[in-house]
């Protein structure tokens, strides 16, 4: 019996698929982040989330567009919220106090 470790043979298939993967490996290739979109309810906002969907096929530096467009697209939104009349001001709960109770001079 022998105390050696037997040595194993690579095939040389394996080292060259290995070197093929490292060399076709961009890290600035387009890749999916795969980030779950809930829906908001609100129909302009959930088409400006499903727009960021369209950054996962671009590259790196074709992000900004579609990030600066969500952004003004969600701010559009945020301001039509806004300029919406809102329901009546409440009316005082209190009533108004009587001119007897007022100082004469």
């Amino acid at each position: 019996m022998s105390d050696s470790v037997p040595e194993t043979e690579i095939p040389q298939d394996a080292g060259q698929e290995a070197a093929e993967a490292l060399q076709a490996y961009d890290p600035a290739a387009p890749a999916p982040l795969d980030v779950p979109r809930t829906p908001t309810g609100n129909a302009e906002v959930d088409a400006q989330l499903e727009r960021l969907g369209d950054a996962d096929h671009l590259a790196t530096d074709g992000h900004i567009e579609v990030y600066e467009d969500v952004h003004r697209g969600l701010r559009d939104a945020l301001t039509a919220l806004d300029a919406r009349p809102g329901p009546p001001a409440p009316s005082p709960s209190y009533p108004a106090s009587p001119t007897s109770y007022r100082s004469r001079s």
